[in-house]
């Protein structure tokens, strides 16, 4: 038999030599290995620290108002409506009154006492009769609780009255016992306008100022509005609100209301402005 040679370097006859193997790196030394540690140490810890500055930017950035304010948030306004909308005067004369007022007439005949409001005022016969509900309309949502009433007509939208109430109203701050007559008076009678009557509605002023009532400082605005309602056949009526400063944080407040179908008691609304006394 022949025998077969391998191709290539031989050393020994009929071996093989092996191919020679590739150098390897020396590993790196000490200093080298651990500065490429700090560096992948260092990126990680780079890394971490931008995503919480991220997180805290939003957190700050959405937070209300100055994030750096370390100041406590202002107290909710708790004051009433008008106590808000009409401060007490100050450094005026008319801001309170410099002594008490001077005695009102004696009033006789039967008599309508709200303890509440702190006035009393002239009581009519039948028609009207006694109030005996609590009404509170509007926006400033005056509580009527006492007073004289009667159903002129019923309609549609349900019963009409003509009216003489009365309410205490919360229309200073805190103890403070000095009202600004004036605003109080003119936003009640807003209110009034606004809120009690059909809409939209014609305002024809009669009266609108300060003045006394029994006595005490008081704000009077006396009205004719004109108006209309589906089913309702009154379309005007004569109207007043009186604010009284009885002194005390609330006012007191007489509202009255004749509908035009009722002329034959348009007098009581002046003489029931004029019959009022304090308590």
């Amino acid at each position: 038999m022949t025998q077969q040679w391998s191709s290539g370097m031989v050393g020994a006859l009929g071996v093989p030599m092996k191919a020679p193997e590739e150098p390897q790196a020396p590993p790196p030394d000490g200093p080298r290995r651990r500065r490429r540690q700090l560096l992948i140490f260092g990126g990680v810890a780079g890394a971490i620290l931008a995503v919480g500055l991220a997180v805290l930017l939003v957190v700050l950035l959405s937070a209300d108002g100055d994030p750096f304010d370390d100041r406590a948030p202002a107290p909710a306004d708790v004051r009433p409506p008008l106590a808000m909308a009409c401060p007490a005067p100050t450094g005026s004369p008319s801001a309170a009154p410099t002594q008490a007022p001077s005695a009102p007439p004696s009033a006789t005949g039967e008599r309508t006492v709200d303890e509440e409001a702190g006035i009393s005022y002239r009581k009519y016969p039948a028609p009207w009769v006694t109030w005996d509900e609590v009404w509170r309309a509007g926006t400033l949502e005056v509580p009527y609780k006492v007073g004289q009433h009667f159903v002129t007509e019923v309609y549609s939208g349900g019963r009409y009255h003509a009216s003489i109430l009365s309410a205490a109203v919360p229309a200073a701050d805190n103890d403070a016992v000095s009202l600004d007559l004036e605003c109080v008076g003119r936003q009640v009678a807003s209110d009034a306008r606004a809120e009690y009557y059909p809409q939209p509605n014609r305002m024809e002023p009669i009266r609108d100022e300060v003045t006394t009532l029994g006595g005490r400082p008081a704000w009077v605005s006396e009205f004719r509005l004109r108006f209309q309602a589906p089913g309702l056949t009154a379309t005007e009526e004569l109207s007043a609100v009186a604010v009284v400063d009885v002194g005390k944080p609330t006012a007191a407040v007489l509202y009255v209301s004749v509908p035009g179908t009722h002329k034959q008691f348009d007098y009581v609304v002046e003489d029931v402005l004029e019959s009022v006394r304090p308590l």
